[in-house]
């Protein structure tokens, strides 16, 4: 007899809360084990060792799960090494009852299992080692960045506290010497020198980032879709090596409307009836991938339709006309609907939001070779 049974695990830092179930036909599955363990995978094969040695006269058909979280991967690739089957939930997938819910660790596994029995969930998907690695320079580029952005927005508030402010184009070279020429006092000039070390630093950072970033994008299972991706205008190195390394393999979606639902910048809607309600887009999946999108989008939204700069033309240089083919469409259709957009009075973000997310559409159509 196969019996099958579903391990919910709500994990932490410092303790697992483990709950077992068996799924039950056209019912709520049963409860067989419950218990809370040190954070450990160990422990979590000693409770499968003690079910083996309980349901000794059966095949069993066990399946663990926990929920994306502070832990990432580990557990899972620790039980997968040991010939475990292990998934990761999308917490905002799973199905949670409603109405008033107390929460607690032995309830949250409970509920796990329960999603794990009955299907009522999304697998997040588990990346490479190597893209894994890839993935957290990106972020700490992305870190990085927003440190410096932090920075600027200090040393600016200062200059502005006292008086001072820049009309031109901030944080050039002509804007930093006019900061270092302030007329300001011993005190005042040591602060803003003390501030302009710091973004310098993290200036110098980036840059030194940027160039790791151009060596790893130049590795061989990354650089022809690197190469493909930079054709579209917005998108640069970092941004295309970031898409590849969070999404891993985009044949797991099976079209390009999956796709840009998965990153969140589908619309949402609450309707009922003949009522219908659309909300803002959902925000649901990788917020860094949705991120990038939109930072690309901000690019499409500016300048003339149909007109090539020197750096796009260099980007593009070398790639398949088919492919160079399919960028040009899409960076003239992007750019047209937005100020199409724009004029028939749609706001300036929803308009970025939407092109976004056909440029996410683009995306998946290029790296998959949906070109045509």
């Amino acid at each position: 007899m196969i019996r099958i049974l579903k391990i919910g695990m709500d994990v932490h830092s410092k303790s697992y809360a483990i709950c077992v179930v068996e799924p039950k036909l056209g019912e709520d599955p049963e409860l067989l084990y419950a218990e809370e363990t040190e954070a450990s995978y160990t422990a979590v094969l000693e409770i499968i060792s003690k079910l083996k040695n309980l349901y000794k006269n059966d095949r069993l058909d066990i399946t663990c799960g926990y929920e994306a979280g502070c832990l990432g991967f580990t557990l899972q690739k620790q039980l997968a090494s040991a010939g475990v089957k292990c998934v990761i939930l999308a917490p905002s997938t799973m199905e949670v009852p409603g109405g008033k819910r107390i929460k607690t660790d032995k309830r949250d596994a409970w509920l796990i299992a329960k999603c794990l029995a009955t299907g009522g969930f999304k697998e997040i998907h588990i990346p490479t080692e190597k893209d894994e690695d890839v993935r957290d320079y990106m972020r700490m580029r992305e870190d990085a960045v927003e440190l410096q952005k932090m920075i600027k927005q200090k040393i600016g508030a200062f200059c502005l506290r006292h008086g001072f402010k820049y009309d031109g184009n901030k944080w050039t070279d002509r804007h930093v010497r006019w900061m270092e020429l302030l007329p300001l006092n011993a005190f005042q000039r040591e602060i803003l020198n003390e501030y302009m070390i710091q973004f310098r630093y993290y200036k110098d950072k980036i840059a030194y980032l940027d160039r790791r970033i151009e060596e790893l994008a130049s590795e061989e299972q990354y650089k022809d879709h690197v190469r493909k991706l930079r054709c579209f205008i917005g998108i640069e190195t970092n941004t295309a090596l970031s898409l590849l390394v969070e999404i891993g393999d985009f044949k797991r979606f099976s079209n390009a409307k999956e796709f840009s639902a998965y990153v969140g910048l589908v619309p949402g809607e609450n309707s009922s009836s003949d009522n219908t309600i659309r909300l803002p887009i959902t925000k649901s999946g990788n917020k860094h991938v949705r991120k990038v999108l939109v930072e690309a989008a901000q690019c499409l939204c500016r300048g003339q339709v149909g007109t090539k700069s020197k750096r796009l033309v260099a980007k593009q240089n070398g790639n398949d006309p088919n492919v160079l083919a399919y960028a040009d469409k899409a960076n003239e259709r992007l750019r047209r609907k937005y100020y199409r957009m724009v004029f028939r009075g749609k706001h300036r973000n929803d308009a970025v939001a939407a092109i976004a997310r056909e440029l996410a559409c683009f995306v998946w159509g290029m790296v998959t070779n949906h070109i045509a």
